[in-house]
């Protein structure tokens, strides 16, 4: 029997009360996101953000996706920890050109509004923008029936940060014979999932709760592994004043397409695969999927979330101030005169 207490719109597929109910319930977990910077509370049709204060201070933003890695989400009905990825993606995308954030706004759509799902996605949000001391300053969350599979959803972010005119960072000082380090990711970060499910879901038909040979985690773990933020060791060595040419973001087009971003056209930026130990994760993928080894380098981070150009003699005080923080680091290559392209030492 039809319910006929329900709303057309409801026996439609889209129920506006429980949407209501679940953003009354996370506006506490919202405003716990609150900065000195923020004006008012959640709620309106637009949030309201000071300009930060000084002068030639510019904005920087940024907007970005979870991609396929919601689909392993879903997979393990676990949804913490994606919306931690899409905030620590979007910060280190701005963080390349030296600024900081200010604020973060999300878009959730999906075809049936689940409260629990909603509340641990935006529970990761949160979590992730605090630590990155910034505020959740609002967002979108829509219910289109039809247009996503059950059960599933897409996570989509905007970040607004700022940087003073005068400590930019373009890459355009970026000169032969500056030093690359790397900075290691946590995982596949948020790239690759497509071809990562493919080879580990499709071809070896492993499920996500086999371990992945030769470490303790399962498959799931490995996977969903959150995207880092690098935001406290690099705002340390912007504090101390090290001389930073250049950075990359590890991401979709991994080492070829990212690092070229911020090269000049005469160089090249030479990366000796040799320096670091690639994760068990990538290895596995590379063999059993049969990927070309190249192909891997693009696709994925392949252990190395982050990229840092400096110049040699620079290499003393930078280094110090990463041991200060417990930052790992690798020394991943050189800048060498060329054509503004990656190349491979080994």
């Amino acid at each position: 029997m039809a319910d006929k207490t329900a709303s057309a719109y409801a026996k439609a597929g889209v129920n506006i009360d429980n949407k209501m109910t679940a953003l009354k319930a996370i506006k506490q977990m919202v405003a716990s996101t609150k900065t000195q910077l923020v004006i008012g509370g959640i709620g309106a049709f637009g949030g309201l953000h000071k300009v930060p204060p000084g002068r030639n201070e510019i904005l920087v933003s940024s907007t970005d996706g979870v991609g396929t890695k919601l689909k392993v989400a879903a997979m393990m009905n676990r949804h913490d920890t994606v919306g931690q990825d899409i905030v620590n993606h979007c910060v280190n995308d701005i963080l390349v050109q030296g600024a900081l954030p200010l604020f973060f706004m999300d878009y959730i759509g999906t075809s049936k509004f689940d409260e629990t799902q909603f509340a641990s996605v935006v529970s990761g949000l949160c979590k992730a923008c605090k630590e990155n001391h910034m505020a959740l300053l609002g967002g979108e969350t829509a219910e289109m029936p039809g247009l996503y599979p059950p059960g599933e959803y897409d996570l989509v972010g905007t970040i607004v940060g700022h940087v003073n005119r005068n400590r930019l960072i373009t890459g355009k000082s970026i000169r032969a014979g500056d030093v690359i380090i790397g900075l290691p990711s946590g995982g596949l970060q948020t790239n690759g999932f497509s071809l990562a499910r493919r080879v580990i879901f499709d071809l070896c038909q492993y499920s996500w709760k086999d371990k992945l040979p030769g470490t303790d985690q399962t498959f799931g773990e490995a996977l969903l592994a959150v995207h880092r933020s690098f935001l406290k060791p690099v705002k340390k060595l912007l504090e101390r004043k090290v001389k930073i040419t250049g950075m990359a973001h590890i991401t979709g087009g991994g080492f070829a397409d990212n690092i070229p971003r911020v090269l000049p056209k005469a160089v090249n930026a030479e990366i000796d695969r040799a320096s670091w130990e690639v994760p068990t994760i990538f290895k596995f993928i590379e063999r059993q999927g049969k990927v070309d080894r190249d192909e891997m380098y693009r696709v994925f981070n392949m252990g190395i979330g982050y990229v840092l150009i400096i110049p040699k003699n620079q290499m003393v005080k930078a280094t110090n101030i990463l041991k200060a923080q417990h930052q790992t680091y690798n020394v991943i290559g050189v800048i060498r005169k060329g054509k503004g392209i990656v190349t491979y030492k080994n």
